[in-house]
């Protein structure tokens, strides 16, 4: 059983940064491609940006050039570092892992808010 705890959420301005760290229990943490997740109200989940075992990483076009995902194997945490946050970009982010047996495992999430 893999526990995923994000952090880091909060509200900040349009123009901002956030940094949201997501710290994982599971001890074969660098074998694994981690993801970050968001949900906005009334919208379906989405893929923000994920990074693999060998630290490839990619991201959804929104926010291409804004966001950087990043890991400490050592930590066995995965860190996503959003700059010029809009107002667009609220939402509920959730760290993911699927495991060797497709096993999707989430945290509970930390909701992130771009407002004046």
């Amino acid at each position: 059983q893999v526990q995923l705890v994000e952090s880091g959420g909060g509200l900040v301005p349009p123009g901002g940064s956030l940094r949201l760290p997501c710290a994982a229990s599971t001890n074969y943490f660098s074998l694994y491609t981690m993801a970050w997740y968001r949900q906005a109200p009334g919208k379906q989940r989405e893929l923000v940006a994920t990074i693999s075992s060998s630290g490839n990483t990619n991201y959804a076009d929104s926010v291409k050039g804004r966001f950087t995902i990043s890991r400490d194997n050592a930590k066995k945490t995965v860190l996503l570092q959003m700059d010029s946050l809009k107002p667009e970009d609220t939402a509920v982010y959730y760290c993911n892992l699927v495991d060797d047996f497709g096993i999707d495992y989430w945290g509970k999430g930390t909701q992130v808010t771009v407002s004046s």
